[in-house]
């Protein structure tokens, strides 16, 4: 069902803008999906928290995440939150003020709160909640990071109300884990955005493969789209032969086109 009341709100995207992929997931590769949009040089939000995922930001921006957005509860795209949650604790101690937005849709609480949170102690010493490290931010149609509107839209993967992308209205969509959609992406992105999608050489009942991208999307969704989580290297070359454009870890994707009338490279080999 389409939510277009919020179409009232401005998309604001400045020149600047661009989304870091500090993992592109998939099987064997060495972090799972983590994606970073970035103003300027800064961090702003940050999709996802892979195992591993903090060190790679940190490494990347000199400190943690400011905020968070939880696409789905797979330990792939949740399992460095216990990591998180240790840092962050240690700083909210020492002040109070240092907490980490976290963003995520209202029907993934119950699975959070299984997966994170149900453990009466947290930490060894005892006397912490979970949340305390944070600043939980439950969501329905979207939200708000300082002057920007995002919005959320379901996915489809596993189940219904299981994973939800994340989209910047006149910039760009990001799926999360998903099978093909193309009545979502025909409302979310009509604005020209990049689409950064769930796709690999494969397809399987919780995943889309090539194959799905060339029988469902039409040619200018393709033209728009870039792949993520997919499998290795040999994966991405692939998928490149096929035509696709594809995200590599710590490749930075400027966020300007969707702005500026221009669009992204067209997808010249894709053939049905």
């Amino acid at each position: 069902m389409s939510d277009r009341y919020d179409t009232d709100i401005p998309s604001i995207a400045p020149s600047g803008f661009g989304l870091r992929f500090l993992g592109v997931g998939g099987k064997g590769a060495k972090l799972g999906p983590v994606a970073v949009l970035e103003r300027g040089d800064e961090s702003l939000l940050m999709i996802d928290c892979a195992p591993g995922a903090l060190d790679a930001h940190v490494a990347q921006y000199g400190r943690p995440p400011s905020n968070l957005y939880i696409t789905h509860t797979h330990l792939d795209h949740i399992g460095g939150m216990e990591e998180l949650f240790h840092t962050m604790i240690e700083a909210a101690e020492a002040d109070p003020r240092q907490r980490i937005r976290v963003f995520a849709h209202a029907a993934l609480v119950p699975s959070l709160q299984e997966r994170l949170v149900c453990n009466r102690y947290i930490r060894a010493e005892g006397g912490v909640n979970f949340w305390d490290a944070f600043h939980f931010v439950p969501v329905d149609r979207g939200f708000w990071v300082d002057d920007l509107w995002f919005r959320v839209f379901e996915s489809r993967h596993m189940q219904p109300r299981f994973c939800f992308g994340v989209a910047l209205p006149g910039t760009f969509v990001y799926t999360g884990d998903t099978r093909p959609i193309p009545e979502t992406l025909s409302d979310v992105a009509d604005d020209d955005e990049m689409i950064f999608h769930d796709c690999s050489v494969r397809a399987n009942p919780a995943h889309t493969g090539f194959v799905d991208m060339l029988s469902e999307y039409s040619a200018d969704l393709l033209n728009r789209i870039v792949c993520y989580h997919y499998g290795s290297e040999a994966e991405a070359e692939r998928l490149e032969q096929h035509g696709f454009r594809v995200a590599r870890a710590l490749e930075r994707i400027p966020l300007t086109a969707a702005r500026t009338g221009e669009k992204p490279a067209k997808v010249a080999s894709i053939s049905r």
